[in-house]
């Protein structure tokens, strides 16, 4: 019984810290791939487009929702 509940909590705490580890390196992607979306939806909706100055702009918008 013991070494059934022993394993269990083993299980959890490596389970914990792959999710931390994951949290973290994954966040740079859904970042990048939310600043994609929001460059492509201003791009159809804008006659005038500067790529650079709108992935600034979204970049500036998206970080400070994080936040």
């Amino acid at each position: 019984m013991n070494k059934k509940i022993l394993n269990y909590i083993i299980f959890i705490i490596i389970a914990s810290i792959l999710l931390y580890f994951a949290r973290y390196n994954y966040r740079d992607f859904n970042i990048n791939k939310a600043i994609s979306a929001c460059v492509l939806a201003k791009k159809q909706n804008s006659t005038n487009f500067d790529k650079d100055l709108v992935k600034k702009q979204c970049e500036e918008d998206i970080r400070k929702s994080l936040n």
